[in-house]
């Protein structure tokens, strides 16, 4: 039964990380647009989606009242992550801004340990380390990298959304539904941005809105297949594969915005996808 869980969460995680890495491809075609405004309309489609899904299984929209601090945690942390990530997209190469939020899944370990007091191991606490140092190939902090900021904002988009999938994790657990999950963070994140909308609304063609919508598609897709897969499987077991977003972010960014990451950059991805494939291995063999 534990290993039928796990595939499935696998399944989840990779067709998430599918999901997401078309995200990031029409937010970066959706042109020079606010991420905020951006942000609005991906939580907008993504909150639409969760309620009609809520309503046809006859799911309640309230979470249990000792879940609320978990809820609004994973949902404040989960809009810092997203804001974050579309400036970083919008500001970087695609698979560079991919490989920065998709330094999560080591910040999930480290809140893991304050929120879930699960135990870090030597090896676990080495191998955070390293994928840090991949991260900093790049980051390429210095004063006459250009890139410098988005790529820091890019950094903290990872932060906010390792905290928000532990969240996921304490909340699947607490048995909260996967998709009230999605429809509450979609709501709460509409709702904290509208008001910058309102003041700060650029005006969009028609393709913008349409690609807009199909971003809002993509993430909805995402943040189920990935709310699932961390209700399904811890995230120490199943986290290597959402390394395969990489894959399809570079193969977007190649064909359609003819990007190709710099040496340093690929030196980094190297570091940390190296860093995920061993802790998936170390916490594996120590599972069993």
């Amino acid at each position: 039964m534990e290993s039928k869980k796990r595939y499935k969460g696998i399944i989840c995680i990779i067709m998430s990380a599918f999901c997401f890495a078309l995200m990031s491809f029409f937010v970066r075609m959706a042109g020079d647009l606010p991420p905020i405004q951006k942000s609005f309309f991906r939580n907008f489609v993504a909150a639409i989606f969760a309620g009609v899904i809520l309503m046809k299984n006859g799911v309640p929209f309230h979470c249990k009242k000792e879940n609320l601090g978990y809820m609004l945690g994973r949902s404040i942390c989960g809009t810092i992550g997203i804001l974050c990530n579309f400036y970083a997209v919008d500001h970087l190469v695609l698979a560079d801004a991919s490989m920065l939020n998709k330094m999560s899944p080591f910040f999930a370990v480290i809140f893991s340990y304050f929120l879930l007091k699960e135990k870090i191991t030597v090896p676990q606490g080495l191998f955070v380390i390293g994928a840090f140092v991949g991260s900093l190939f790049v980051i390429k902090p210095t004063f006459s990298n250009m890139d410098l900021l988005p790529s820091l904002i890019g950094l903290c988009g990872g932060i906010g959304a390792g905290a928000a999938y532990t969240m996921v994790r304490k909340l699947g657990e607490r048995g909260e539904k996967g998709p009230f999950i999605v429809f509450f963070f979609s709501t709460f994140s509409c709702v904290v941005t509208l008001p910058w909308l309102l003041f700060d609304y650029h005006p969009m063609s028609l393709a913008q809105i349409g690609i807009l919508l199909f971003a809002g598609l993509s993430a909805a897709g995402g943040q189920f297949s990935i709310t699932a897969a961390y209700c399904y499987a811890p995230a120490r077991e199943i986290s290597v594969y959402d390394y395969s977003q990489i894959i399809f972010s570079a193969g977007l960014g190649f064909f359609f915005f003819e990007q190709i990451p710099d040496l340093l950059s690929w030196i980094g991805y190297a570091v940390i996808c190296l860093m995920a494939v061993a802790m998936f291995l170390y916490n594996n063999r120590r599972t069993e």
